[in-house]
């Protein structure tokens, strides 16, 4: 029974992620936004989640599966890789070059990112623990 309420939930939640995507898909070509709409898509559900009108647990179990999943999303730029084979043979280089600056940079940046988060917590526990003492 509680495998069955499971696959339910991780069905519905995967079906309210494609839900999302057509809507902002729709919001794209009715406004012409310049934006794809996955971006839309993730800015809206991250707004959601900050806001708590959608719960996180609302959308753990589909978002588990799907990254669970994510080897299934790589085989079309592999096919991709494939019917480009020419002109990645003549720009491979450019495109390689691109790809590890941009991994470099996205690593930095995160790297960044989750230091100063780590330090923020770092203090704010040290301040809870000194105000725990003073009490």
């Amino acid at each position: 029974m509680a495998r069955t309420r499971s696959l339910f939930s991780v069905v519905l939640q995967i079906t309210a992620f494609c839900g999302l995507f057509w809507l902002c898909n729709l919001l794209v070509e009715l406004e012409h936004l310049p934006v794809p709409a996955g971006v839309i898509g993730m800015v809206l559900l991250v707004v959601l989640l900050l806001t708590r009108l959608v719960p996180e647990k609302a959308v753990r179990s589909g978002s588990n599966f799907l990254l669970g999943e994510l080897l299934l999303f790589f085989i079309p730029p592999v096919v991709s890789i494939l019917k480009y084979w020419s002109m990645l043979r003549d720009d491979g280089w450019m495109l390689i070059g691109a790809l590890i600056i941009g991994t470099v940079v996205v690593l930095t940046g995160t790297a960044w990112v989750v230091d100063r988060i780590f330090t923020l917590e770092k203090r704010m526990n040290e301040r809870r623990m000194l105000d725990t003492v003073h009490v």
